[in-house]
């Protein structure tokens, strides 16, 4: 995981990740993302897991709509070092992870689910990219 330096979740733990570009596809999205926040090089896999986040002001209008895509990583190559806007880069045990108050809320409902068995990790669905004109 990665201490994140900027918002949202400013100084929590979190699962490395940022936007999608316009036009870029998801895989190389977070490939990019990963090695800009961890210097790790890692191969895609493919998706085990969508969450949302709708954050809404005082009266109830939406300032934030992120969807979450966690991605299934593989033969990574680097050692892990903290760039870009993370602040520390580090491995957690799940347990401990999930008991920690400043990881983040979105990475905790996933290692829920994870420690659940209900994110399938064996099998990750492939992303195919198309295009229309």
């Amino acid at each position: 995981m990665v201490r994140r330096a900027v918002p949202p979740d400013q100084g929590k733990w979190a699962i490395p990740g940022g936007k999608v570009e316009l036009g870029e596809r998801l895989y190389d999205a977070v490939k990019r993302e990963l090695e800009e926040e961890t210097g790790l090089s890692c191969e895609p896999l493919g998706v085990v897991n969508v969450d949302e986040i709708i954050t809404q002001d005082e009266d109830g209008r939406v300032m934030f709509h992120y969807v979450l895509v966690t991605v299934l990583m593989n033969r990574c190559l680097g050692a892990p070092r903290a760039a870009s806007d993370a602040l520390e880069v580090r491995y957690f045990p799940i347990v401990e992870a999930t008991s920690r108050n400043d990881v983040a809320a979105s990475t905790k409902g996933f290692l829920r689910k994870l420690s659940l068995g209900m994110v399938p990790i064996e099998r990750p669905i492939a992303v195919e990219t198309s295009s229309s004109r």
